[in-house]
């Protein structure tokens, strides 16, 4: 759902009859929409049935790519890029079903398998939809989301069986209101800074919105009885150093995401660009997305023998690494191929773990609003990664043509912070207490004692 509109982006004022600027919603909208419906959803869950969330958030995915299919002008399709973006949560929901239902032995390599999931369907989903799009008219990428959807709605009525643990208690909705205000003015400050202006009166005041309303909705949820977020146990040192880890994490990732598509699509005059295009990115970058999927069994096998925390700090270090071939190698496209297949095996081993250490901290009934947090936590790092590579791509540049482009000066510099960035999340990692490596298998054993007698 992220990448499905990537290769429409540079066609979409064309297509709905709208700026550059206007059309940007299309993908903003979608990480706003996210933001807000991970922790809210997550929290539901926990409350009212896991898999009953599961199947209203597929619904409103499908709901969300029949509209886009139908769309053809911009208001439509934003609305139903919202509608996909509230589908967010599908991903900390079902790693949750699975602490539930999943025996012992299966859940380490499973719940990897899952997180990882996050950035394969990514990695995969681009040239997937590149080929779509320059084969066919742009809204068969919509209707084939919406099928997607269907038939994993369908699945999972069908296979997943309704968790039998269940917190309970009234949903807080004046926290949901505040987190989501909170996050939709720190994300849309983050997303639109480089447009507006850092120093514009909009982008100030929402910072300044955000500096205010965090505090208070932290209050907020330290004095009621039954909060979206349970501040207490998110500042249990190995929660807070985890969903820390993943934030850094995060903002590591996007330079992959951002400096290997520009560089493979920038002019070969440039003296540093391939000159390719958009189908060849995807091909470059869908390796990386088998290789997550290839070491989700690995880094489940890590976390067995040697703990989470050993196998989030080796993939943050592995992810590094990564970083720093590609501050040599960025020349040839088989260059770029090995360099996103070694990040990608860094993902997948870190992806892995941070279930894991999350599950093995949290009670058995937080568990889908405490994956949750860890996703989104993710998801704000990439966020203001994004806007930081931004910055830094647009103030080092060379002239070329009407419009000066990117410096391999400036690529490099992103590159060496994505680097430095999966180093302090190795850092952060090593900093988890060790009395709380072992996996999730113990707590969840425990609970499963109370679940299925």
């Amino acid at each position: 759902m992220q990448t499905v509109v990537i290769p429409l982006v540079p066609r979409l004022p064309e297509l709905l009859g709208s700026t550059p600027a206007n059309t940007a919603w299309a993908i903003t909208a979608t990480l706003l929409a996210a933001a807000v419906a991970t922790p809210t959803v997550g929290r539901l869950g926990d409350m009212y049935g896991k898999r009953r969330m599961l199947l209203a958030s597929l619904a409103l995915m499908v709901a969300g790519s029949v509209l886009g299919a139908l769309s053809t002008s911009l208001a439509p399709l934003v609305a139903a890029r919202v509608l996909q973006g509230l589908a967010a949560g599908v991903i900390p929901l079902g790693i949750s079903i699975m602490r539930d239902e999943l025996p012992v032995e299966r859940l380490g390599s499973a719940t990897a398998l899952m997180s990882a999931s996050l950035g394969v369907g990514g990695a995969l989903g681009l040239p997937a939809a590149t080929l779509l799009a320059e084969s066919a008219d742009w809204h068969v990428l919509f209707w084939v989301a919406a099928g997607l959807g269907a038939a994993a709605a369908a699945l999972v009525a069908r296979l997943v069986p309704e968790s039998p643990v269940r917190s309970g208690g009234r949903f807080d909705l004046v926290g949901a209101v505040g987190l989501s205000t909170v996050l939709v003015c720190l994300l849309l400050a983050v997303s639109k800074g480089t447009e507006w202006g850092w120093t514009s009166g909009l982008t100030i005041g929402l910072v300044a919105a955000v500096l205010v309303l965090l505090p208070a909705w932290g209050r907020w949820e330290l004095r009621t009885r039954e909060p979206l977020v349970d501040l207490r146990t998110t500042a249990r040192r190995p929660v807070a150093l985890t969903n820390l880890a993943s934030a850094v994490f995060g903002f590591s990732m996007f330079a992959m995401s951002l400096v290997m598509p520009q560089l493979l699509q920038l002019p070969a005059g440039t003296g540093h660009g391939l000159g390719q295009p958009m189908v060849v990115v995807g091909l470059v970058l869908a390796p990386s997305g088998l290789v997550m999927m290839a070491m989700a069994p690995v880094s489940a096998r890590i976390t067995r023998t040697s703990g989470p925390r050993t196998t989030l700090v080796a993939g943050t270090l592995v992810v590094a690494a990564g970083y720093g071939l590609n501050l040599v190698l960025m020349s040839q496209i088989w260059q770029l191929v090995l360099v996103s297949v070694v990040i990608g095996a860094g993902i997948g081993l870190a992806y892995g773990a941070m279930p894991a250490l999350i599950m093995s901290a949290v009670p058995v009934s937080e568990t889908a609003a405490a994956n949750s947090l860890n996703t989104l936590m993710r998801s704000i790092g990439t966020s203001v990664s994004s806007a930081v590579a931004g910055v830094v791509l647009s103030q080092l540049t060379v002239p070329f043509g009407p419009a000066p482009v990117p410096s391999l000066t400036g690529f490099r510099v992103v590159i060496a912070v994505g680097a430095g960035a999966a180093l302090a999340a190795a850092a952060v990692a090593a900093l988890i207490p060790a009395g709380d490596q072992s996996t999730a298998d113990g707590a969840i054993a425990a609970a499963g004692s109370r679940t299925h007698p």
